[in-house]
């Protein structure tokens, strides 16, 4: 099993930033891929951005340029810098990682708040 501990979550300005971060531990051998996703009240669940172990990242347009994903492979930690934040950057924020136990498996966080306020 993976259990992932997130935090860094909290109540910011518009144009604040914030700085998530999610440690992985548990009985695996290794991880892939590592990311966030999000959800508002009332939307589904929607991709932020990822990075593989090689170090290559994908984001999600709306966030381009103002989010940096970035990872400690010997913490087995991700993290997810949020700049000049908005209000509709108002989510839950969930870790999401690939790992291998028996056979791949996904894993997700309990979720962060974050709330941007204009």
């Amino acid at each position: 099993q993976v259990q992932l501990v997130e935090s860094g979550g909290g109540l910011v300005q518009a144009g604040g930033s914030l700085r998530l971060s999610c440690a992985a531990s548990g009985s695996f051998t290794t991880i892939n891929t590592m990311g966030w996703y999000r959800q508002a009240p009332g939307k589904q669940r929607e991709f932020v951005a990822d990075m593989t172990a090689g170090g290559s990242t994908t984001y999600a347009d709306s966030v381009k340029g103002r989010f940096t994903i970035s990872r400690d492979n010997t913490k087995n930690t991700v993290f997810l810098q949020m700049n000049s934040l908005k209000p509709e950057d108002t989510s839950v924020y969930y870790c999401n990682v690939q790992a291998a136990t028996i056979g791949w498996n996904t894993y997700w966080g309990q979720g962060t708040q974050v709330t941007v306020s204009s």
